[in-house]
C-alpha cells in the first residue's frame, strides 16, 4: 500500500515553489494527506460517456425561499431545508463555491419560478429512493437540442488521443493517452440541460471528424439501452450503455452500468474502461451542478497493466473540484507514471519511482488541454457539440432514423418551444402505437446495426446484457460511398422515421 504523491512535490518539479505551496494548501483544506492505492480491480465493465442518459433528465434548479439550517459537513457548503408548508423538510442545498454562510443564498438561485418548483416537487417526491431512469416525462423547456445518442458521440472530440495511443510503443504511455481521452469528455458533460431520450430504433451517424465513422443505435426502450461503434485507421470503440439511478430529493446518484472497450489496431491491445459514479446536486433548490468523485479505472486486458485515476470530491470554497490524480501501474501493480490535472482543463503525466514519487530530472508533460469554447452559448455547447448537431458531420444518404432529423429537436434548436413540446408528444405517442402494433403481431424489436450477444457482464452496479456491433453499417456505408451519384439530396427535408425497418 502506498499513497498518491503530494501534489506539492509534483508541482515543485514541474513549475515552482509557489505552485507547490498552493497544492499543499489544497490538501490541507480537503483534509487529504494521502489516498490509498487501490487494490487490483477485476471489474471489466463500465460506461462513463452516456451518463447523461439519465443525469440530464433531472438537472435543473429552482428559485426557492424556505428557511434553512446550515449543516457543516466539511466537504462543500451545505444547507438543509428546515421548514416549508409544502413539505420540503430535509432536502440538501449544496454550494460548491462557498462556505456554510453561502448555502442559504444558494437556495434562492435556480432556473424556475416558485409555482413551477412546487408542481415539479409534487410530481417527484414519490420517487425518492427509486431508480427513476425512465419513469418521468419532463417539459421540453429543460431540454437541449440534442439526443442521448448524439451525446455519446461527444466522446470523439479528442479521439486523436487514441491515435497517439495506437502509435505509441510504450505500453504505459498508451494508457496515459487513452485515459486522458476518457477524461476529456467530462468538460462537455457538465452541461445541465437534458438531451432527448432516443426513440427505439433511432440512430446517429457521424463522419468528417479525424477520419472516424461513428454509429449509435437505441437498442432497447425498457430498460433504455444504447449501443455505439466508432472506428478509424487507429482504433475501434464499442460501448453498450445502461444506467441505474437513485433519486434522493434534491440530488440524484447515477451508476454507469455499461461496457466500454477500445481496441488499438497497431498492437491489438484491448482497453476496458470503468468510470466513477456521478452525483447531480441541487435539482430543486439552488443551481444544478455535477460531481463525479471516485475512481476511473482503465485496464489493458491484453497485458494486465492499468491506470487508476481518482476524481477528487468538491471541498470548501471549491477546493479539489475538478481535480484528478492517479497512476499507471504495470501488471505487478508497481506504479510507472503519475497523472494529475483537472477534468475541465488539462491532464499531465510524469515518470515515477516504485513509491510513486516523481523521478529526479523529469518534469510534468501536458497530454491534453480543453480547446477554446464559445462564449455565452445558450446551451453551454462546445464547438464540437455544434458540429455534432449540424449536417456537416452527416454522411451521404443519411439514415431517416438519424437524431438530427427529429422534429422536436429541430424545433427546439430554432427556439420554438411550443412546437418542440408538441412534436415530442407526437413522437412518444407514435412509439407507443408502434409497440402495441408489434406486440399484437407477436413480433420483437430487433436492432439493425447491433446484435445482442450471449454475454452477461457483471458490473459494480448490476449485470449488463452486451450488444455487439454486427458490421452491417460498415457494409451499408461502403455500398453508398461506392455509388458515384451526382444527385443532390436536401438532407434536412428527410422525414424522421426510426420505424421504417419493419421488425
Amino acid at each position: 500500500m502506498h499513497s498518491f504523491p503530494n501534489r506539492a512535490a509534483v508541482a515543485t518539479t514541474a513549475t515552482s515553489a509557489a505552485a507547490a505551496g498552493c497544492a499543499q494548501g489544497h490538501r490541507a483544506r480537503c483534509g487529504e494527506s494521502s489516498i490509498s492505492r487501490p487494490s487490483p480491480s477485476t471489474t471489466s465493465a463500465g460506461d462513463g460517456f452516456t451518463l447523461w442518459n439519465f443525469i440530464s433528465t433531472l438537472v435543473q434548479g429552482f428559485r426557492a425561499g424556505p428557511a434553512l439550517n446550515v449543516d457543516d459537513r466539511g466537504d462543500c457548503s451545505v444547507a438543509v431545508v428546515d421548514r416549508w408548508l409544502l413539505g420540503y423538510e430535509g432536502l440538501e442545498v449544496i454550494n460548491p463555491e462557498g462556505g456554510t454562510e453561502d448555502a442559504e443564498a444558494e437556495a434562492q438561485r435556480g432556473r424556475w419560478k416558485q409555482e413551477e418548483r412546487d408542481g415539479y416537487w409534487k410530481m417527484m417526491q414519490k420517487y425518492i429512493g427509486s431508480d427513476v431512469t425512465s419513469m418521468v416525462t419532463l417539459p421540453v423547456i429543460i431540454f437541449e437540442p440534442m439526443t442521448m445518442l448524439q451525446k455519446m458521440a461527444e466522446l470523439m472530440e479528442y479521439c486523436h488521443l487514441l491515435d497517439l495511443a495506437d502509435e505509441c510503443e510504450d505500453p504505459y504511455m498508451q494508457l496515459v493517452y487513452a485515459s486522458s481521452w476518457a477524461i476529456s469528455v467530462y468538460y462537455a458533460y457538465q452541461r445541465t440541460w437534458k438531451p432527448f431520450n432516443p426513440i427505439l430504433g433511432e440512430t446517429y451517424e457521424m463522419v468528417n471528424h479525424n477520419g472516424i465513422t461513428f454509429i449509435a443505435e437505441q437498442v432497447s426502450h425498457h430498460p433504455p439501452m444504447s449501443a455505439g461503434h466508432a472506428e478509424n485507421e487507429h482504433f475501434t470503440y464499442d460501448v453498450t450503455s445502461k444506467l441505474k439511478t437513485k433519486f434522493l430529493g434534491n440530488s440524484v446518484e447515477v451508476y454507469p452500468v455499461g461496457r466500454t472497450r477500445v481496441t488499438l489496431k497497431k498492437s491489438g491491445v484491448v482497453l476496458d474502461l470503468v468510470p466513477p459514479p456521478t452525483k447531480v446536486n441541487n435539482l430543486i433548490f439552488g443551481r444544478t451542478w455535477v460531481d463525479s468523485p471516485g475512481e476511473m479505472i482503465m485496464t489493458n486486458l491484453t497485458t494486465g497493466d492499468k491506470v487508476v485515476l481518482y476524481f477528487q470530491p468538491c471541498g470548501w470554497f471549491g477546493a479539489g473540484r475538478y481535480e484528478v490524480d492517479g497512476y499507471v501501474y504495470d501488471a505487478g501493480e508497481e506504479p510507472k507514471i503519475l497523472m494529475t490535472g483537472k477534468w475541465n482543463e488539462s491532464m499531465s503525466c510524469q515518470p515515477c519511482d516504485k513509491e510513486g514519487e516523481p523521478l529526479p530530472g523529469t518534469a510534468l508533460k501536458e497530454v491534453w488541454r480543453v480547446v477554446a469554447t464559445p462564449e455565452n452559448d445558450k446551451f453551454q455547447y462546445t464547438y464540437f457539440a455544434h458540429k455534432i448537431n449540424s449536417f456537416d458531420t452527416a454522411p451521404k444518404k443519411l439514415l431517416a432514423s438519424d437524431s438530427r432529423l427529429r422534429p422536436d429537436r429541430y424545433a427546439l434548436e430554432k427556439g420554438d418551444l411550443s412546437k418542440a413540446g408538441a412534436e415530442k408528444s407526437n413522437l412518444e405517442e407514435r412509439q407507443r402505437e408502434e409497440k402495441r402494433s408489434r406486440e399484437a403481431k407477436g413480433h420483437q424489436f430487433t436492432p439493425r446495426w447491433f446484435n445482442m450477444s450471449d454475454e452477461i457482464t457483471p458490473t459494480p452496479w448490476g449485470d449488463l446484457e452486451v450488444y455487439e456491433y454486427n458490421g452491417k453499417y460498415t457494409e451499408h456505408r461502403a455500398n453508398i460511398d461506392s455509388l458515384n451519384s451526382t444527385e443532390e439530396v436536401n438532407i434536412e427535408s428527410i422525414e424522421f422515421n426510426p420505424w421504417q425497418y419493419g421488425n
